[in-house]
């Protein structure tokens, strides 16, 4: 609601509200009091050309980066396989041939292999717990190679350090319940012990029970040989089968002949 004054002090009022402040004539110094004030506007960000050049730049500088880094990362990888697998051979592990039995009775030496390549195993067939779950995981990396397309087959062994009881149709037995490719090992006395010496496996029987059973104490660790029958790597029991088979792959990729 607008009330209407009224009366003379009402009519003074009204006058000086329409007053104007006089503006002094332009001199030199005052300026500023006649300039009129200019209006801004925000254009936003670029759009159109000039934006879609600046993201492209942008990604592939980042692009060049990334790949950069995962160059350098997989350069760095091979130095250090190679690193592992030099240093591996100079303690001459596997370096020596063997002949043995395979499970079914046909004789086996290292040169019977070349050209393939191996995971092996030492262990005996009356193990309770350790050699089952090892040659489980070995069996379960051979099944992870095989499902990969491109790859080299892997040829499994399982050598015994028990010759005493595991003879022929023992390793018969027990090799069938893991693979079918699975291959056992066995001999005498002296040729078990020749092929453990060559891989630098440890083994001892224990003392027998009343029943005549006893343990045998040894190395556990899976060994890998390449193509050329050398010694390549080797994997205790805190490795699990996935990385295994991931440095499997890698020394695949990376395997050149030295024969």
């Amino acid at each position: 609601m607008l009330l209407l004054a009224r009366g003379p002090k009402a009519k003074a009022w009204l006058w000086l509200c329409q007053l104007r402040p006089p503006v002094p004539p332009m001199t030199p110094g005052n300026e500023a009091l006649h300039m009129r004030p200019r209006h801004f506007s925000w254009q936003g960000p670029p759009q159109g050309p000039r934006l879609r050049t600046r993201l492209l730049i942008t990604a592939l500088f980042g692009a060049g980066l990334g790949g950069a880094w995962l160059a350098a990362r997989a350069e760095k990888e091979q130095r250090r396989q190679q690193q592992r697998t030099e240093a591996l051979r100079q303690a001459a592990v596997g370096q020596g041939d063997f002949s043995l039995l395979d499970h079914q009775g046909q004789t086996r030496c290292k040169a019977d292999f070349r050209g393939q390549w191996v995971l092996m195993y030492f262990g005996f067939t009356h193990c309770p717990d350790i050699c089952p779950d090892e040659l489980e995981k070995l069996v379960q990396v051979v099944q992870q190679l095989e499902a990969k397309p491109g790859l080299p087959p892997v040829q499994p062994i399982f050598i015994t350090v028990d010759p005493e009881r595991d003879d022929v149709a023992a390793m018969a037995r027990y090799v069938r319940d893991f693979h079918p490719r699975l291959l056992g090992l066995t001999g005498s006395v002296e040729q078990v012990a020749q092929a453990s010496r060559s891989y630098r496996v440890y083994y001892s029987a224990g003392p027998k029970d009343e029943d005549q059973d006893y343990i045998v104490d040894h190395s556990i660790a899976i060994y890998l040989l390449n193509p050329d029958g050398l010694f390549t790597d080797y994997y205790g029991r805190g490795r699990s089968a996935e990385q295994i088979a991931d440095s499997v792959q890698r020394h695949m990729a990376g395997f050149r002949s030295v024969l």
